[in-house]
């Protein structure tokens, strides 16, 4: 591999370990409402998923910080993609937050290789195992049929 190749591989890894703490800053945040809102039924089970992406939040942190980039800093608010009045709503948003980081997290797969391929896989898994759990419902490929155009086009939480 070329110097250039070499060094747009780690650009494009570093890109999408961007893009996966990102996504971590906006499901911790997500998970705070999804907390506010959740029956008690399902409260252990939304502060187990919450302490799961600040776990994943802090250790990209890190990762970012060893590639040499900077870390996306965490936005003091994050536009929902919709209202969340009720324990229903809010399983519908722990759904669509685990959707959207397994699509990140498959982005990463994409980009690296080796063990930090293996961590993204096994984000992307347990972002899946946890969406099925919160819907339902479960798809082939999680995380994926956001980048096919097929997912409802809603983006990402944004500042």
């Amino acid at each position: 591999m070329r110097v250039s190749e070499s060094r747009e591989a780690k650009d494009r890894e570093l890109r999408a370990l961007q893009a996966a703490l990102a996504a971590e800053h906006a499901a911790v945040y997500g998970y705070g409402v999804v907390g506010g809102r959740i029956g008690k039924d399902r409260r252990t089970e939304a502060r187990t998923a919450y302490d799961a992406h600040r776990a994943r939040r802090d250790a990209l942190v890190r990762t970012v910080k060893d590639a040499g980039g900077a870390p996306v800093a965490a936005a003091a608010g994050y536009a929902l993609p919709f209202p969340v009045p009720d324990a229903a709503a809010a399983l519908r948003l722990a759904a669509e937050l685990e959707d959207r980081v397994a699509g990140v997290y498959a982005d990463l797969v994409r980009a690296s290789g080796g063990e930090q391929r293996r961590g993204a896989a096994e984000a992307m898994r347990e972002a899946a195992v946890r969406s099925v759990r919160w819907s339902g419902e479960s798809v082939a490929f999680p995380g994926l049929a956001e980048r096919g155009g097929t997912a409802s086009g809603t983006p990402a939480p944004t500042a």
